[in-house]
């Protein structure tokens, strides 16, 4: 499993209108193969930043399956005229306790 986090500052005024987009593209993101969950959190001491966690099977299910296909289009047509700036997107492993 790899876990994708993904920071996300809109535009000031935009919040409401970002989770609502977010909400609109949430079954785009959820039904692509290999993703097995989806949530965003958003700030409290800074209410325009959000956090996107997504679990992959594994990067490529990211790459291949969702950021290569019409998926990817649709979800950032929703919530991209919201960004700030661009988001910073990282891939994650977990560790062994």
């Amino acid at each position: 499993m790899v876990l994708e986090v993904a920071l996300i500052d809109v535009l000031p005024g935009h919040e409401d209108a970002f989770a609502a987009a977010y909400a609109e593209g949430h079954p785009v993101l959820a039904g692509t193969p290999g993703c097995r969950s989806v949530r965003m959190t958003r700030g409290i001491e800074s209410p325009t930043r959000f956090v996107l966690l997504v679990e992959w099977d594994s990067v490529e299910a990211h790459t291949d399956n969702f950021r290569a296909t019409d998926r990817f289009d649709r979800w950032r047509a929703l919530i991209g005229p919201h960004f700030a700036n661009p988001p910073v997107v990282e891939h994650f492993l977990d560790v062994p306790a």
